[in-house]
């Protein structure tokens, strides 16, 4: 199925998570012929060595596929800042709000830096979130940075999770066994 991106436009910039949720949308926007920036920006990931292997895996993936690729800060101690008091939540609580927002706040200002119009995730394929909370944060995103749009695209119809497995069994990616935040570790 060949992708359409809202009002005709021919990029976008995709905030990643992980090779692994993103391996298929890369395939699927690449196959659609549209441009495609990789914007891989994920403080909430601990320890950093984790962090370093998931990065690690989404920039081989990308020089396979000849995808520009745009590295965002490391700065577990600011997520920790804006997550503080919410240690306790549970999974896909308000913890994940704050989450969700900041690195998709971030992304929207990246992408506009960037000229790119319309902005999107991969957080929403894994059946271990919530893809309603992840679009309203792409949304709250979008509003607070004028000139940009969320494409709140269901990445999972079409069998698009089970494709995205294939595809990292096919590329060998590694497979983290949590969410990433240290919080998440714990009940996973």
């Amino acid at each position: 199925m060949i992708l359409t991106l809202p009002h005709n436009e021919k990029k976008l910039f995709l905030h990643v998570c992980c090779a692994p949720c993103s391996g298929r949308i890369i395939e699927r926007v690449l196959d659609s012929s549209l441009s495609l920036t990789v914007f891989f920006y994920n403080p909430n990931i601990s320890p950093e060595t984790e962090y370093l292997l998931r990065k690690k895996e989404v920039v081989r993936f990308c020089k396979k596929k000849d995808v520009s690729f745009i590295d965002g800060d490391y700065n577990h101690n600011d997520w920790i800042a804006q997550t503080k008091g919410l240690e306790a939540e549970p999974e896909k609580g308000k913890r994940c709000d704050v989450c969700f927002f900041m690195r998709l706040k971030k992304t929207a200002q990246i992408a506009l830096k960037n000229h790119f119009n319309i902005f999107a995730t991969s957080l929403s394929i894994s059946r271990w979130k919530d893809m309603e909370q992840v679009h309203r944060a792409g949304q709250r995103a979008a509003q607070k940075t004028p000139g940009t749009l969320f494409w709140d695209f269901n990445w999972r119809k079409d069998t698009g999770e089970e494709q995205g497995r294939e595809i990292s069994k096919r590329e060998n990616f590694y497979q983290q066994t949590y969410c990433g935040c240290e919080y998440s570790s714990k009940k996973c």
